[in-house]
């Protein structure tokens, strides 16, 4: 009897065991990796006061990034070979390294290097987390305990920047970082709990070292040209187009190797298969629109309707944790029913009738109404997050889990970004087109904040005010238009019973 056909044989005591025996291994990786990510956010303005750095402070979040995507596949080709619960355990031990590198960095140089390692690890994490829960139950029990991952993963990123304001506030930056440690520590004897199962084997493995620096030379640059967008002046557009220009020749020479490399380290095959690109480009499509509403929605809640932070951040609560709700509620119906891509298709509909609802009728929109509509929006978007996660892991097969995960990660990761610099870049042309002052305007209000404001001339920020409603009205259909798109697309993945 085959690994597969054991799991899916399994009686729900069985399942049940199964899943709790590797559940509580994987809950603290991935709340690290959701929590690492965004932990560090309130912390920057302490670190470039700390360190002497302001203008490359951004990197700090940047070299994460990148270097979680790379991450991504590499941890995922491994943990297919050598066993996922070894790699998470390899993650965790990247990530705490890291995380001390750090907290104790004497200089910026160092704490980027730490963040480099963070990333990797924590890129690591996420991965091999979906794969172990895949590797743990069968497709159809996938669906809701897949979607206590998500909501974890959500959950742990609403908190990280409250943990890190508190840390920073009481203890300092660097306590940011050391907070970590005893959290990754409790996390290794619990994923040493996790059962082991059986490989490949590394017999005769050759890891794809070239794959690696090409996929890396495709997403640095490409990550690096979506921040050059977002800065949103025209003085950056060269870079920017050169950056894409170095990752499109990136790209094309990582495709021609990886077709032809005799361990690659994308399966190309899997990663053309209609349903696993369809469904990747329809995560891209939710988690980019997420995402870039979760950016841009402080300004307009604090520069449009003059709502304090603090009440801006309630105001926001339910986009924020949304995206769980609608994780666990995809989740449990796909168990119950069998089926999964409906939900994505309707939830995303649904994601897409909200933010229209809130593109054309924002200015009547009582505060109570509008994070009712954001809400529901999230919801309809969470749906998606268990659905793809399951059925690319489906089309991957069990040899292929690490793989599967590893790809919903990267196109979640790179639809984030290309979503969040196409809405910035459409709130500035639609300011500028108006009036280009209100266009350097909005861009210094990107980069300082909604602090900027009390500084202002009374006209000019009443100007500005009128003017980022109309911006954020044209925001918010773009949103809704990628929510849309996304439902689209649902409908174009064959409809297969788990």
């Amino acid at each position: 009897m085959t690994r597969v056909s054991a799991v899916q044989t399994m009686t729900p005591a069985e399942l049940r065991t199964a899943f709790f025996r590797s559940f509580p291994g994987v809950a603290p990786a991935i709340i690290l990796a959701a929590i690492d990510q965004t932990i560090v956010a309130t912390a920057l303005p302490a670190i470039a006061g700390g360190l002497g750095v302001v203008e490359s402070l951004s990197w700090v979040v940047v070299a994460y990034l990148i270097s979680a995507t790379v991450a991504a596949p590499v941890f995922g080709r491994l943990g297919d070979v050598f066993g996922r619960r070894r790699l998470l355990l390899v993650a965790l031990g990247v990530s705490a390294a890291g995380a001390a590198l750090s907290a104790a960095a004497p200089s910026f140089g160092v704490l980027l290097g730490g963040r480099l390692l963070q990333g990797f690890g924590g890129g690591g994490l996420a991965t091999m987390a979906m794969a172990l829960i895949g590797e743990a139950v069968p497709p159809r029990e996938r669906g809701r305990f897949q979607a206590y991952i998500v909501a974890s993963f959500t959950t742990a990123s609403c908190l990280g920047p409250i943990a890190g304001g508190w840390l920073t506030e009481h203890f300092g930056w660097r306590a940011v970082f050391w907070a970590l440690l005893p959290w990754m520590a409790l996390a290794v004897p619990l994923a040493l709990r996790i059962p082991r199962r059986p490989t490949e084997g590394g017999a005769g493995f050759r890891f794809d070292w070239l794959g690696v620096l090409l996929f890396a030379g495709f997403v640095a640059p490409a990550l690096l040209a979506f921040g050059q967008i977002q800065r949103l002046s025209l003085a950056a557009l060269p870079l920017a187009l050169g950056l894409a220009a170095t990752s499109a020749v990136a790209l094309w020479l990582l495709l021609r190797w990886e077709a032809r490399a005799p361990e690659p380290l994308l399966p190309l095959p899997l990663l053309a298969e209609p349903t696993v690109l369809r469904s990747n480009l329809l995560t891209a499509c939710a988690h980019g629109a997420l995402i870039a509403l979760l950016t841009f929605l402080p300004i307009y809640l604090q520069s449009v309707r003059g709502l304090a932070p603090a009440d801006a951040g309630v105001l926001m609560l339910p986009l924020s944790l949304g995206g769980a709700i609608g994780g666990l509620s995809a989740g449990w119906l796909m168990t119950r029913t069998g089926i999964s891509m409906p939900f994505a298709c309707g939830g995303l509909g649904m994601a897409a009738s909200a933010l229209l609802a809130v593109a054309l009728l924002a200015p009547e929109l009582s505060d109570s109404v509008l994070a009712l509509l954001l809400g529901v929006a999230a919801v309809g978007m969470g749906c998606s997050y268990p659905v793809v996660q399951i059925t690319v892991q489906v089309a991957g097969g069990h040899g292929r889990l690490g793989a599967a995960a590893a790809s919903v990660q990267f196109f979640r990761t790179l639809g984030a970004a290309l979503a969040t610099a196409m809405l910035g870049a459409l709130l500035f042309g639609t300011l500028a087109a108006g009036d280009a002052g209100l266009g350097a305007l909005f861009t210094r209000l990107v980069r300082e904040g909604p602090a900027l404001l009390p500084g202002l001339e009374p006209g000019m920020r009443a100007a500005l005010r009128d003017g980022l409603g109309w911006a954020f009205q044209a925001a918010f259909l773009g949103a809704a238009i990628l929510a849309a798109t996304g439902s689209w697309l649902a409908t174009r993945v064959p409809l297969q019973r788990l």
